[in-house]
């Protein structure tokens, strides 16, 4: 009988919290299978079970050794891996199903595929972003495929090229601003991020001297992949089947930026003159060490470090202080439903914004110049 080394039972030990979140395709199935007030489970295993886990289980400061191999780091990545076949059977299943389910009423229809957006949003659109960042090709191919789920492509575009180069300034569309309620960041985002990502695939293109409609365009992809998406749920549920898609797209999409709106809201990087900005700090990101929903969003709430070392894997992420980093009061799923609340999210954290700037930027008194673009982008960059 084989002997399973300590280390090895050690690091399955740690890693089997994150996967937790192969929960929600049980909840989804029954939720398919029997109605009923089944169907509301997805947002309430996500939402309310990890809110409460992280009540019972507390903070998690603790940081591994960052110099971890790949070699030990194996059952932390399957799990991004294993899940895109998991999502995609699980989504077409559903619009296979569903329209044809008679014992399931138009609004448990709606329901359930709310609840498929927030599987689809609050992990699949996670999980891309852990494998797009990714040094392998196959493993950026699979976040392409999740987000080519919710008709999101772009995003890795957007993030990569723009977000993570721009974050804390005017040109980055996802920092929101100072007093900037969702309801106003939402469209703009919507509005700006298409954009974006466009124009910086396009600069990326012009200076290896090609056109930005050249097949080394990301975008031929990205609409491929959409588009054989929408054809399948076409194909597998009809209209019917693809209205439920376009709907758990729009809350998987809605689910994004409204971690997008959380992760930064009214940090800013000092500007030093002439288009220039400091470099990016752990003080630039807000961040949770609740235990509970870092298992749910793998270690995403670990922000600072992740903006830090883009390409590090989620275990190895680093947590921070609160003298080095801005800290959130509760984690991602509590502090996305006040941030649907405007008046209850600016009392909860104008403060701590204003305390941010004190401790971190005493010398600067007027900050209003931070929420307009100060100087144009360079032409052909992103804004």
């Amino acid at each position: 009988m084989a002997i399973i080394p300590a280390a090895e039972v050690q690091s399955l030990r740690k890693a089997l919290p994150f996967w937790l979140s192969l929960g929600m395709i049980p909840v989804a199935i029954a939720g398919a299978l029997w109605g009923g007030l089944w169907v509301v489970g997805l947002p309430v295993y996500s939402w309310v079970l990890f809110t409460i886990l992280d009540a019972i289980s507390g903070l998690n400061e603790d940081n591994a050794d960052p110099e971890t191999p790949e070699a030990g780091l194996g059952y932390y990545r399957m799990l991004t891996v294993v899940w895109v076949p998991l999502q995609v059977v699980l989504l077409f299943w559903m619009i296979w199903y569903v329209p044809q389910a008679a014992h399931l009423g138009v609004l448990e229809k709606i329901v359930l595929f709310f609840g498929a957006g927030v599987v689809s949003g609050t992990v699949g659109i996670v999980y891309a972003h852990e494998l797009m960042h990714q040094k392998p090709a196959w493993e950026r191919w699979l976040g392409d495929i999740l987000l080519a789920m919710v008709m999101y492509s772009h995003f890795r575009s957007e993030h990569l090229r723009v977000h993570h180069l721009y974050v804390g300034t005017p040109r980055d569309a996802v920092t929101a601003r100072y007093n900037e309620g969702f309801h106003r960041f939402y469209p703009r985002v919507l509005r700006s991020c298409y954009r974006s990502a466009w124009a910086a695939e396009a600069a990326m293109l012009a200076r290896r001297g090609l056109g930005a409609w050249d097949k080394a365009n990301p975008f031929w992809r990205y609409w491929g992949l959409q588009a054989g998406m929408i054809l399948l749920a076409l194909a597998l549920g009809g209209w019917q089947g693809l209205v439920l898609f376009f709907w758990q797209a729009s809350v998987a999409i809605w689910q994004l930026e409204l971690v997008n709106y959380v992760e930064h809201y009214g940090l800013t990087r000092r500007y030093l003159g002439e288009g220039r900005y400091e470099h990016v700090l752990p003080r630039h990101s807000w961040n949770a060490s609740h235990r509970a929903t870092n298992w749910l969003l793998i270690n995403l709430q670990r922000h600072s470090d992740h903006h830090y070392k883009p390409d590090r894997r989620f275990p190895l992420l680093q947590t921070y202080s609160a003298e080095e980093a801005p800290q959130l009061p509760y984690g991602y799923s509590l502090m996305t439903v006040a941030a649907m609340i405007p008046p209850l999210w600016k009392r909860m954290m104008n403060p701590r914004v204003r305390a941010w700037r004190r401790s971190y930027y005493p010398d600067v008194s007027d900050w209003h110049a931070y929420n307009k673009a100060l100087n144009p982008a360079p032409k052909g960059a992103p804004r």
